[in-house]
């Protein structure tokens, strides 16, 4: 029994409260709940917050401080709730059944209070298939939790309950929760490679903002080796560093990054949304990022390719109306700063494509020597797809390893989590990141023990690209890297086309067994009759 409750105890906080919470959904799909438990967490963390700074101020009224006066808490940086939006006014009423409307009433009021907030959080409480007894019971459970403190901002709980919890929604949801969640650590790996420490970091599909968090997460974790080869130290803000830019075409997606952001204090006013999406309205024309990171759809078929044909961005060849890939590469590029990166994720089919144009493009960029680095991931990686995945990292004005390609093959890395999901260790992670930044090292008289880069037998090569070109233009690491199998090495379309013809064969065959089935029987019953 003793160690049972020792195990409960050291159970961290963000799986206690998902346990708890999954339990209260009852049978209300997850991509409702998920807007019902999320927004609850954000509204207790802003509470813990505001009423920390409250009773300071109450404490001061005597040397002048207004506990009301909401420019107070604009100057600390924290969002001010009015009386009927406040945590204990709310659980004082949380067996009422007017509990939702009480809160959608909240959350109207803190919106007016803080126009940065205008249109984020949810008004999803009051609904009639939302159990009252349950909502209640699960603003009693958030009451337990401490979020919004300066202690807890320090801990980072929030942060660590937020992703958790969207991590959790995502695998519930599965398909669709893609749509919103890429796995922490593809986030991480893609950001560890970038190594975003200062500028303007982009995201024209960028979910619940997770890319963002990661970046300012990278920025924290890194001040002292940042200090060591730069001759200066970072501040412990990464808004001091780093801006970000966003674009989202689904609004309650949007809702989800704006609260995902303000959580951590990171400016998010540069987020934008509309339902139209990046490629027929781009909110960020005039921008060029240092740093683009992203996760876009896989395959996205319904983009309106066709009403963009004669688009600027389509710098290195049209891409085709049916599949969004190297509509996405020649965006990401198009805001690409002269000395910027981008790396992002892409359906493996576009590392050998020759569709309609889209092998004609990617020998542009080969050619343009912008590709950087290409990375081969392992399945079951993602939530909403069993696409096989790779990242993709491009380079404008490459300073070292000029007319080179960095193959890497990640697909024995990583682990199982439970039978359907694989997510890469910190180590993956690091051995991944290690090789690249190596690389980009023109010290080749280092070993790599010594930090330096060196080729290894299925796992990593660099490639001049008169070698890519003389196997035409496709970039499958497992081309280079000298795979002990063949499975990497093969034409997506040749594959699919082949496929394709060998089950209408089965089909065509099928259909004559029938027919002659069909004519026998009738044969045999004539006979008979």
């Amino acid at each position: 029994m003793a160690k049972t409750l020792k195990l409960e105890q050291e159970e961290p906080l963000e799986k206690k409260l998902w346990k708890a919470a999954d339990k209260l959904r009852k049978n209300m799909d997850a991509a409702e709940y998920k807007h019902v438990a999320l927004g609850l967490i954000f509204l207790k963390y802003i509470s813990d917050a505001f009423e920390e700074l409250f009773q300071k101020l109450t404490s001061e009224i005597s040397e002048g401080a207004d506990p009301e006066d909401r420019n107070e808490y604009i100057a600390e940086k924290v969002f001010y709730v009015p009386p009927s939006a406040r945590w204990n006014w709310l659980q004082g009423r949380a067996k009422l059944p007017t509990i939702g409307k009480d809160i959608d009433d909240a959350m109207d009021a803190i919106e007016k209070d803080n126009p940065s907030l205008k249109g984020v959080l949810p008004k999803v409480f009051a609904q009639e298939k939302l159990d009252k007894a349950s909502l209640g019971g699960l603003v009693d459970l958030v009451s337990t939790a401490t979020l919004g403190t300066k202690e807890a901002q320090s801990k980072d709980l929030l942060g660590r309950v937020f992703e958790y919890f969207l991590g959790e929604f995502a695998l519930a949801e599965g398909k669709k929760g893609g749509q919103f969640y890429t796995p922490g650590s593809v986030v991480k790996l893609l950001v560890e490679m970038l190594e975003p420490y200062e500028g303007r970091v982009f995201d024209p599909c960028c979910g619940s903002g997770g890319m963002f968090v990661q970046s300012e997460k990278f920025i924290k974790h890194h001040q002292d080796y940042y200090k060591k080869n730069n001759g200066k130290k970072l501040s412990l803000n990464p808004a001091d560093h780093i801006s970000i830019y966003g674009q989202e075409s689904n609004q309650t997606t949007w809702r989800l990054a704006k609260m995902n952001l303000a959580i951590r204090g990171i400016d998010s006013s540069n987020v934008k949304w509309n339902n139209e999406g990046s490629f027929l309205n781009d909110l960020h024309k005039d921008l060029k990022a240092d740093y683009i990171i992203a996760n876009p759809p896989f395959n996205d078929s319904d983009w309106s390719g066709e009403l963009l044909q004669k688009d600027a961005r389509w710098q290195y060849g049209v891409p085709p109306a049916g599949n969004a890939n190297y509509a996405w590469i020649q965006h990401f590029l198009y805001h690409t700063a002269p000395n910027g990166q981008a790396g992002f994720v892409l359906a493996k089919g576009s590392l050998t494509t020759k569709t309609s144009n889209e092998g004609e493009i990617r020998k542009a960029l080969i050619e343009n020597d912008l590709i950087d680095c290409i990375v081969n991931l392992p399945a079951k990686l993602f939530l909403n797809t069993q696409i096989p995945a790779c990242l993709w990292f491009l380079r404008r004005n490459k300073q070292q390893r000029k007319n080179e390609i960095l193959f890497i093959d990640a697909r024995n890395q990583g682990h199982l989590i439970n039978r359907k999901t694989l997510e890469f260790t910190d180590e993956d992670i690091s051995k991944v990141a290690d090789t690249y930044h190596n690389w980009k090292n023109t010290d080749n008289s280092l070993s790599a023990t010594e930090g330096g880069y060196e080729d290894i037998q299925g796992f990593c090569k660099s490639v001049n690209i008169e070698e890519v070109k003389a196997l035409n233009y496709v970039v499958t690491p497992g081309r280079f890297v000298g795979l002990a199998d063949e499975e990497d090495d093969f034409i997506f379309e040749e594959r699919f086309t082949a496929l394709k013809a060998e089950l209408e064969k089965q089909i065509a065959e099928e259909a004559d067994l029938n027919e002659h089935i069909k004519n026998n029987l009738s044969k045999i019953l004539i006979s008979k009759t």
